[in-house]
C-alpha cells in the first residue's frame, strides 16, 4: 500500500457478512476504516466495536460524511436506494460488492460526481467472522474509471487478492458462474448426502464420507485442470454403470434423476474434449439420458 491509501477513510453501509469480512481484513491490512451504518444499531455497533477506531453511525449519510470511501455492503436490492438516498460529495468514491450488478446502479450518486464502481470478492463468506487471511489468494472483481480503478486495485493487493476487471453486463455471467462453482457445490453435496440415508445413514455421516472425495476433485482441478480432472462413468463410456445410476434414481426421486441427466450431458462434452471417449460412445450415452427423458414425457402425458 502506498502513503496515500493510508490515509483513506473507508467507511461502510451495511454491517452484514460481506461487511464484516472486507472492513476486518482492510484494518488488518493497515487502512482505517472509520465509520459504519446499518438498519441495525446492534449489528453497526458490534462491527465497530470489533475494528480500532470504527464508530457506529445512525444513518448511511453520517457515514458518508465522514469516509472518502464508501462501501455499500446492502442487499443488492437496496444499493440503488442508498445511492439515490444519500447526498454524496463531488469527488467522493462509492462502491457496492454485487456481484451480478454493474456500477450503472450507481448513477445518482455518479450524478452528484462522485467516482463509481463495484468492488466484489470472488469468495464465499459464511459468517460474520471469517478467516483473517479469507481473501488472500482470491480473485476480486472490479469495475470503476480511474483514478478509482487503480486505487480498488491496490486495495486489492493489500488484502493479498488478485483484482480482475470486469464491467457491465458481463457481470451478471460472471456472478452465475460464482453460484455454479460454489452455492450448487452446496447444492450437490446435499443431494449426494440425501442418497445416502436411502441405504441407512444420516447426512452428516454422508458428508463426512464425501468431503474427501469433493477434497480430492478440487486438488485434480487445481493440478490437472480441465479437462483432466473428469473422472467417472461418463469420462470413461461406462453405459452400463450410467444405466444403473439412471434406473435407481428414477425409484428415489424425479428432480434428482433430472439434474443427474442434465449434469451427466455437460459432462460429454467435457470427456470428449478430454479425449477420454469417442464421439460414437458420446452418443451412445446422449441416447441413455435421452431415453429417460421420452419416458419421463410419457409419464407425464
Amino acid at each position: 500500500m502506498t502513503s496515500n491509501q493510508k490515509t483513506l477513510e473507508l467507511g461502510f453501509i451495511g454491517a452484514g457478512k460481506i461487511a464484516h469480512g472486507l472492513s476486518r481484513a482492510f484494518s488488518r491490512a493497515g487502512c482505517l476504516v472509520k465509520a459504519v451504518s446499518s438498519r441495525s444499531t446492534e449489528s453497526a455497533g458490534s462491527l465497530a466495536a470489533a475494528i480500532p477506531g470504527c464508530k457506529a453511525c445512525s444513518t448511511p449519510q453520517e457515514v458518508a460524511d465522514t469516509c472518502d470511501l464508501v462501501f455499500i455492503t446492502t442487499t443488492d436490492q437496496a444499493i440503488g436506494v442508498v445511492a439515490r438516498e444519500v447526498n454524496w460529495k463531488p469527488g467522493q468514491m462509492v462502491v457496492h460488492t454485487s456481484g451480478a450488478d454493474s456500477a450503472d446502479v450507481l448513477e445518482p450518486a455518479a450524478g452528484n460526481r462522485a467516482l463509481t464502481g463495484v468492488f466484489h470478492p470472488l469468495q464465499t463468506i459464511a459468517s460474520i467472522n471469517p478467516a483473517p487471511d479469507i481473501f488472500a489468494g482470491s480473485t476480486i472483481t472490479i469495475e470503476a474509471g480511474e483514478p478509482l480503478l487503480q486505487t480498488l486495485k491496490d486495495l486489492a493487493i493489500s488484502l493479498r487478492a488478485k483484482p480482475v476487471e470486469i464491467s457491465g453486463n458481463a457481470r451478471v455471467l460472471y456472478h452465475a458462474s460464482a453460484v455454479f462453482i460454489s452455492n450448487y457445490t452446496v447444492t450437490l453435496a446435499n443431494i449426494a448426502s440425501s442418497l445416502w440415508q436411502t441405504f441407512g445413514y444420516s447426512r452428516n455421516e454422508a458428508l463426512n464420507a464425501l468431503l474427501p472425495l469433493l477434497e480430492g476433485t478440487v486438488s485434480n482441478l487445481q493440478n490437472q485442470g480441465l479437462p483432466g480432472s473428469l473422472t467417472g462413468p461418463v469420462s470413461r463410456g461406462d453405459t452400463p454403470t450410467i444405466s444403473k445410476h439412471i434406473k435407481e434414481l428414477a425409484e428415489v426421486n424425479s428432480l434428482t434423476l433430472e439434474t443427474y441427466r442434465l449434469l451427466g450431458l455437460n459432462a460429454l462434452e467435457v470427456a470428449l474434449e478430454k479425449g477420454s471417449i469417442t464421439p460414437v460412445q458420446a452418443k451412445e450415452i446422449t441416447g441413455l439420458f435421452a431415453d429417460k427423458e421420452r419416458a419421463n414425457e410419457k409419464n407425464n402425458a
